[in-house]
């Protein structure tokens, strides 16, 4: 076949496939090849021939062979492209991404048309595909072409837009380089924007706050973005809110935090993250109950701040609310969730917090969730303070072997730690082995002076301690009085500073406001509530004592405070108030209906209202749950005389005399 007839076969092809007669165009073809087996437009057109015939495999070996014989020819690449298109081609996204590179590639110095179709068709596949970092890359070699064609910066600024779209969901990848790419993006969306200040641009920079918000990294650039949108809208919250939640969830307590919490109070009395500030500020200036205040208000008008839940907690553990400590831990780390980045650091301190408050409430249970705890903590087993803190617990379990072995541990890799030498002290305190007590907590204080708690342990250790000191409890009073100096909250050195000046300096007035400010600290302490009131009565102080009883059955509920409601039935009883009294006792004996006392009061107050029958019950209910009380027992057959039940009487009083012979009152009777 001459050269001729080789070109009048290749237009016979191309007619054939122009009038979609795609057999006869392969014909023409294969006797191209025979002729000439190298023939690239020959290839080419079996390629498309054989594409329309559904024969994608022939196609596509076309389309190859073409490729290998001329790569920088457009044609095979091009049909290779649309071969990939089409729908009925599946796997062959990764091909179809290369054909797209080579287009550009083959494009790029001809029809700009054509590469930026080319360029669009590219990034929607990478796309597809998740890969944000390709799509970042080519979109901006696509913002690169329509700037060197001088394109206007409205369009300039849609193209920006559309990157930051295509983007968005990148940031849950956390790609350093795609977060840069859509980061820069942002900014030159922000900075081509036409109407300056308005509600696009604003809306704009809100995503970008947003944005920069995902990435731990840009706590600067995060800052400069907040305070640009705060000076070009004024009167806009967000761009403080969000600055004022990083501070937060960042820990920092600057003077620009300070400064951002109390402007966007004055801003939003109702915000939030601005309560939850403030509650934070208030945190570290050792206001304790105003920061509880604060951060309870705060939480429950925002979810988005976990750490917010930590400090709340942690002031709560400095006034010793320890159960509400513990569920305040629970929902650091429930908002936590898996914790990542800054989040690990959050719930590494939220579960040593919540151990630590554990450790205090001081039962088994609690001691066993704190071990518990303390394993969650990522690389504690590598720090002595959290090995510290499994001592203790073991300790509040009756493990001694164990406690014993962490404290031995510490004392030979950290002799220093004040916490090693604490722990040592709490296993000699409650082995009673106060000497060696004494020693271990001076080491502690001596290596840490400001904790409380070492005070008031040695304090403890002084007062049960044998010998001289047991004359002289001048030195426990010392360290109770340190101790309570220390953290005023301490309820339980105001209760042991009681015991001193009541049984050792014998100043009843002092020991009385010792035991009411114990008690006003915390009123689970019914000994120091009991004492307080006792006090008061001896002191002839009898509003004080009413005041202290009004406001715990006021608070009280149902089943609960036994020994404010006995206390005060006691005293309507004395002052002739029987049916106060009734009322009073009655409500002690929800909380323990066996206490035989509180019958045989309860059956006085009956009688003195004169109600004889109920009176008659409860003096027999007081002899039934404890038959040595002579007294009620005299009572009921009192009761049964005046009711006319002679019979039942005498033999009630026969029963009194034959263990009690000489038993006045029955005799009479």
């Amino acid at each position: 076949m001459s050269n001729k007839e080789v070109k009048a076969a290749l237009k016979s092809a191309r007619d054939a496939i122009r009038n979609k007669q795609y057999k006869e165009a392969l014909k023409h073809c294969k006797a191209v090849l025979k002729q000439e087996k190298n023939n690239y437009n020959a290839w080419v057109f079996i390629g498309l021939a054989a594409a329309e015939l559904e024969q994608p495999d022939q196609a596509k070996g076309a389309y190859k062979k073409a490729i290998e014989l001329e790569p920088n020819q457009l044609l095979a690449w091009q049909g290779l492209a649309n071969l990939y298109e089409k729908p009925n081609q599946t796997d062959v996204k990764g091909d179809l991404a290369d054909v797209y590179q080579k287009l550009l590639e083959l494009y790029e110095s001809g029809d700009k048309q054509k590469w930026c179709d080319v360029c669009n068709k590219l990034v929607e596949l990478y796309h597809q595909e998740k890969k944000y970092l390709e799509v970042a890359e080519t979109w901006q070699k696509l913002i690169r072409m329509k700037q060197e064609e001088g394109a206007e910066k409205a369009e300039l600024h849609q193209l920006w837009k559309k990157m930051i779209q295509l983007l968005k969901d990148s940031t849950r990848n956390q790609d350093n380089k795609t977060g840069q790419l859509l980061l820069t993006a942002f900014e030159h969306a922000l900075h081509s924007a036409d109407t300056v200040p308005g509600e696009d641009h604003q809306n704009l920079y809100k995503d970008f706050i947003q944005c920069l918000s995902k990435f731990p990294h840009e706590v600067a650039r995060l800052e400069k973005a907040c305070d640009d949108m705060m000076a070009l809208y004024p009167s806009m919250t967000y761009p403080l809110e969000v600055l004022c939640l990083h501070f937060v969830q960042s820990g920092t307590l600057s003077e620009k935090a300070l400064h951002c919490f109390s402007r966007l109070l004055e801003m939003d009395a109702g915000s939030g993250t601005g309560i939850i500030g403030f509650g934070i500020k208030c945190l570290k200036e050792n206001k304790y109950k105003e920061a509880v205040k604060s951060l309870t208000e705060g939480l429950q008008k925002t979810n988005q701040c976990p750490a917010a839940w930590y400090y709340l907690a942690e002031a709560q553990m400095k006034i010793h609310k320890h159960r509400n400590a513990v569920l305040s831990c629970n929902q650091a780390l429930e908002a936590l969730g898996t914790p990542e980045g800054p989040n690990l650091r959050w719930k590494n301190l939220a579960f040593q917090l919540k151990a630590e408050t554990l450790i205090k409430v001081a039962d088994a249970d609690a001691a066993e969730e704190a071990i518990k705890a303390l394993e969650q903590i990522v690389d504690g087993s590598s720090d002595p303070v959290i090995s510290a803190l499994r001592g203790q617990a073991y300790l509040n379990k009756g493990l001694m072997d164990q406690a014993s072995k962490v404290s031995q541990e510490l004392l030979l890799s950290h002799p220093e730690l004040a916490e090693a030498h604490a722990l040592q002290g709490f296993i000699h305190y409650s082995q009673k082995n106060y000497e060696q007590a004494e020693k271990s907590f001076l080491n502690a204080i001596e290596r840490k002076a400001g904790i409380a708690e070492y005070h008031q342990y040695l304090g403890l250790t002084y007062w049960f301690m044998c010998d001289e000191t047991k004359k002289d409890k001048g030195k426990a009073l010392t360290q109770f009085l340190k101790a309570a100096k220390l953290d005023s909250y301490l309820g339980s050195a105001f209760s042991y500073l009681g015991n001193y000046y009541r049984d050792i300096a014998g100043d009843k007035s002092r020991a009385r406001g010792c035991y009411k400010k114990a008690f006003e600290l915390d009123e689970t302490d019914e000994e120091s509530g009991t004492a307080a009131v006792n006090l008061s009565v001896e002191l002839g102080d009898m509003d004080t004592a009413l005041s202290i009883l009004n406001e715990v059955t006021e608070k009280a509920r149902p089943g609960t405070a036994k020994w404010a409601w006995l206390h005060r039935g006691l005293y309507y009883l004395r002052t002739g108030q029987p049916s106060q009294a009734v009322v009073d006792l009655q409500a002690a004996l929800r909380a323990d209906p066996k206490d035989s006392n509180c019958w045989e009061s309860l059956g006085e107050a009956y009688f003195n209202r004169g109600s004889y029958s109920t009176a008659l019950k409860s003096f027999r209910k007081a002899s039934e749950l404890n038959p040595e009380l002579v007294y009620s027992v005299y009572r009921a057959a009192a009761l049964e005389q005046i009711l006319g039940k002679y019979e039942n009487a005498i033999a009630t009083y026969q029963q009194i005399l034959k263990k009690t012979e000489n038993y006045v009152p029955a005799l009479k009777g």
